[in-house]
């Protein structure tokens, strides 16, 4: 699959409803079980049902893709992205979810890991920057950073 534009991306989001949660949580589950820093502290399942339950009840979610190979979830109270996951990176969906939760806002901020350089690398480019990192006062017991982007001129 080739680079995807930001249009053509765009033209393809759609809000998240409750029967995409076992699709986006199984990308969740492919990008855990292909990474062997990432320890897996919920079973498939655990993740399906909170998607299912929580992610889908209390977040806004975006999906691209029939089938979905991406989406992203948003706190929206807080500007916080909780999940943004491709099955394929490095086509440009990623960008085009990350612009679509830009839109109308002044700020974004999220979590990554220090361990996924790809990530952090990614929203650099995107324009955010680090506010702080912590020793892995997580449930994964990870170093993870905490990451803002703003909008020029504000």
């Amino acid at each position: 699959m080739p680079m995807m534009t930001d249009t053509a991306i765009r033209q393809d989001v759609r809000p998240g409803r409750r029967e995409d949660a076992v699709a986006c949580a199984d990308i969740l589950n492919g990008w855990i079980d292909d990474r062997d820093w990432m320890p897996r502290v919920h079973t498939a399942d655990e993740v399906r049902d909170f998607y299912r339950d929580f992610v889908f009840e209390q977040r806004r979610v975006w999906v691209t893709g029939d089938p979905i190979h991406g989406f992203l979830a948003m706190d929206e109270d807080d500007d916080l992205v909780t999940a943004l996951y491709v099955a394929k990176p490095g086509l440009g969906i990623g960008r085009g979810l990350l612009n679509v939760a830009k839109d109308g806002r002044d700020r974004l901020k999220l979590w990554t890991f220090v361990a996924n350089r790809g990530a952090r690398n990614f929203y650099t480019r995107e324009g955010f920057r680090e506010i702080r990192q912590t020793d892995g006062d997580n449930e994964e017991g990870l170093p993870d950073v905490l990451l803002r982007w703003e909008r020029a001129g504000r």
